[in-house]
């Protein structure tokens, strides 16, 4: 026990178990969904395959009523009116034979039973012309002594019966795959329930985890008030609250960037270390590994490409408001005009056309605001048609606006971002700004889905907004609104 709690006064290890913890019921959950889905697919599969070919079968078995009633028709009353549905039939009937012999029943012995019943149907149709040619040759008395003799009679039942064979196997089947549907729909309610439950057991082990961290550092803060004690009896006691709140201030965000750093740094090391075997075993190992095996390493590779990505992106996103400069004039014309020429092979690669009005000095961070026009104008670029290319217009204009608290003027900037691209539905405008939301799969379009939210995290920085208005198809248009002469609140170092 003991040796329990050491180990969860470590930090590190803390974190570890939490990480462990969430992975591991990750992939459970996402094991059994995957588990239910493929079953639940496979069931539908087969009830598709094992109703089209009852219809077909019901088909070819109307066509062939169709085309002897005609031909009985014709025989009886020698009007050629009857001869209209034979013939459509006639010419349908071998189409929907060639359909029917392509049809693949799941039960292995249907397929020679339906190869048997198209047989029979051709020799069938042969019967059916012969009498017919017959009577058109006025020998009408031969036709109906071919008739008379039975053989197209029996013909049809044997047709029959083996067609009703197929049919009700067919449908016992469609039947046992109904039964299956329910047991998988059961199977499914049990598997979300053991998901509920694995993640009601995962909040309660992160919440106990937590709660033990939290008496850490209770216990480390109480320490230090302890060793405060002689200082606050020599100094003004408020004084030395305010210093003490400062100097915890300081040393959490020191901790939290000093955190954020390591934190990176560990996760990138394995990254690193996967991607440098996986890049071994090809190298090295490629000719006795298959080539389903390279396939994964490739794989394994992208997925820690994607991981370090992300991590990175975390990070930077992390930092605009900890690691960020202090604001200053800054030419959003110059701006624009750096992040044009970043971007001249993207432009000239898609024959993107960039239009802009004269963009105006603001107070801002000058790296954070390149990184602002940079992923709104690499996503105009990126979110377009095939056929079709980029036209990105950038607008300004100003407004004055009262500050209801200041009871000043205050003067605004509000520029426009639009282009021509793929769009979005307006009701996704709000998750397109939180980080790794994605509107689009991953093997459409590349990137981590952060550089939104980053844009908003820099323009929030500045003291404005960014909002965004798109329809799917036509484009899409951010609006930006930043306050002339933003001063930032300034915090102790």
């Amino acid at each position: 026990m003991l040796y329990i709690k050491r180990l969860l006064d470590n930090k590190k290890i803390s974190w570890a178990i939490i990480f462990i913890i969430v992975i591991s019921v990750i992939s459970i959950n996402v094991l059994l969904a995957i588990k239910t889905i493929d079953d639940l697919s496979d069931v539908q599969k087969k009830m598709t395959n094992t109703g089209e070919i009852i219809l077909n079968l019901d088909e070819l078995h109307n066509l062939v009523l169709s085309a002897e009633t005609g031909q009985r028709g014709y025989l009886l009353t020698e009007e050629e009116i009857y001869l209209r549905p034979y013939k459509d039939a006639i010419a349908q009937v071998f189409k929907q034979i060639a359909l029917v012999r392509l049809l693949e029943s799941d039960i292995k012995s249907q397929t020679k039973k339906i190869a048997e019943l198209s047989d029979l149907v051709e020799i069938k149709m042969i019967e059916l012309s012969t009498t017919v040619e017959l009577a058109l040759d006025n020998k009408e008395k031969r036709a109906i002594a071919m008739i008379l003799t039975g053989r197209g009679r029996n013909l049809y039942k044997e047709m029959q019966a083996i067609f009703n064979e197929v049919k009700d196997r067919e449908v016992a089947y469609r039947n046992s795959l109904y039964q299956r549907l329910a047991l998988n729909k059961r199977e499914a309610k049990f598997t979300f329930s053991i998901s509920a439950i694995t993640s009601l057991l995962l909040l309660v082990g992160l919440g106990v985890l937590v709660r033990l961290n939290y008496r850490n550092e209770l216990l480390h803060r109480q320490s230090l008030e302890d060793k405060n004690k002689e200082l606050i009896e020599k100094v003004n006691l408020r004084t030395k609250e305010l210093t003490i709140y400062s100097e915890e201030l300081t040393r959490s965000n020191r901790e939290l960037e000093d955190f954020a750093f390591v934190a990176s740094h560990d996760l990138q090391e394995p990254l690193r270390k996967i991607r440098a075997f996986g890049d071994r075993l090809t190298t090295n190992y490629s000719d006795v590994i298959d080539e389903r095996g390279l396939d994964f390493i490739s794989r394994m590779n992208n997925a820690a490409s994607r991981m370090s990505n992300l991590i990175n992106d975390l990070l930077e996103y992390s930092r605009i408001n900890t690691r960020g400069k202090e604001l200053v004039t800054v030419s959003l014309e110059q701006v624009l005009t750096d992040v044009i020429d970043d971007l001249e092979i993207a432009i000239q690669e898609s024959s993107a056309t960039i239009k802009h009005q004269d963009l105006p000095e603001i107070n801002g961070d000058i790296t954070q605001l390149n990184q602002l026009f940079l992923n709104l104008l690499s996503n105009a670029i990126k979110f377009r048609h095939k056929d079709i290319a980029p036209q990105i217009n950038i607008s300004h204009h100003q407004e004055t606006v009262i500050d209801p608290i200041l009871r000043a003027e205050t003067l605004w900037h509000i520029i426009t971002v639009s282009d021509n691209g793929i769009g979005f539905e307006q009701e996704f405008e709000d998750k397109v700004f939180v980080p790794f939301q994605r509107l689009h799969a991953r093997t459409a379009y590349k990137g981590t889905g952060i550089g939104l939210a980053v844009c908003r995290r820099i323009i929030e920085r500045h003291g404005g907004t960014i909002t965004v208005k798109s329809q799917v198809n036509k484009g899409s248009e951010f609006t930006i609104r930043v306050p002339h002469n933003y001063i930032a609140p300034t915090t102790d170092a």
